[in-house]
């Protein structure tokens, strides 16, 4: 029903408060596709974010998966202490994150400065230039903890007989992976990626606790903005059409997706 409501308030021009609502049809669509220039500047830091977001969190969590996978002194601990900052609040990991990301007396900065290099500390969060990227390295550090916990459980389902066959037949670790243990994990990875997708597209905590959208706009996300048209501006029919937006964005990519992964899965059977 939520979903809905906000397809149909779209059509609607509203500040959250009158009692009667203008239909004004398909014009909040013109208006953030023709008028809005943040919304495309929101759309491209959102399509930035997530190619991101389905390349180096799933690639450093199946790293930490394969080497947390291995009979190594700690490692129920290790696994533990990677897994701990899925479960602390996005606004949490941001508060976090903008004191070491502070320029004067944060924790990279002063790092810096020991390595000689403080002539050199940028403005993590107030550069147009950085502060997109610095916002994504606090999601990584989040993020990445989920990604390895999923790949961990595919990994027991490896058939360690074929590992075994594998070896004996002269395949090195890369061999292993790449004929063995990567194949076992097809349906992990789908599941991985999908759900890194949906994550990424609709960022929003992060984002909003360090930077707020700036320095002017430069971490705008779609999320971001349809909330804060809504919720700021009070233009809940523009803020929903953006929500929509959103919506059809996620679906279009998803769903081919999980459609070819399910064509190969059924090939390969």
């Amino acid at each position: 029903f939520p979903m809905l409501d906000v397809i149909w308030l779209s059509v609607f021009k509203w500040n959250g408060l009158d009692p009667v609502k203008e239909y004004v049809g398909a014009n909040n669509y013109v208006d953030i596709f023709t008028k809005d220039p943040v919304f495309w500047v929101a759309f491209k830091n959102t399509v930035i974010w997530t190619i991101l977001s389905v390349s180096i969190p799933p690639m450093v969590g199946l790293a930490l998966a394969i080497g947390l996978n291995q009979p190594i002194f700690g490692r129920s601990s290790l696994r533990a202490v990677y897994y701990l900052p899925v479960i602390i609040a996005p606004i949490a990991v941001a508060t976090m994150w903008r004191w070491m990301y502070n320029p004067f007396f944060g924790l990279f900065g002063q790092i810096m400065t020991l390595l000689g290099l403080g002539a050199y500390v940028p403005d993590w969060l107030g550069s147009r230039d950085v502060a997109l990227y610095s916002a994504f390295a606090a999601h990584v550090w989040q993020s990445v903890g989920f990604s390895m916990v999923l790949f961990l459980a595919g990994l027991q389902e490896v058939d360690k007989s074929l590992v075994e066959a594998a070896r004996i037949d002269g395949a090195g670790r890369w061999g292993v992976f790449r004929y063995v243990t990567l194949p076992a994990l097809r349906t992990t990875l789908t599941i991985v990626l999908v759900l890194a997708i949906i994550s990424s597209l609709k960022a929003f905590d992060i984002v909003y606790g360090l930077t707020g959208g700036g320095p002017a706009q430069s971490t705008q996300m779609l999320a971001l903005w349809a909330f804060t048209q809504s919720m700021q501006i009070f233009d809940f029919g523009r803020g929903s059409a953006i929500s929509v937006v959103l919506l059809a964005v996620t679906l279009a990519v998803v769903i081919p997706y999980m459609r070819w992964t399910q064509k190969r899965e059924e090939t390969a059977q």
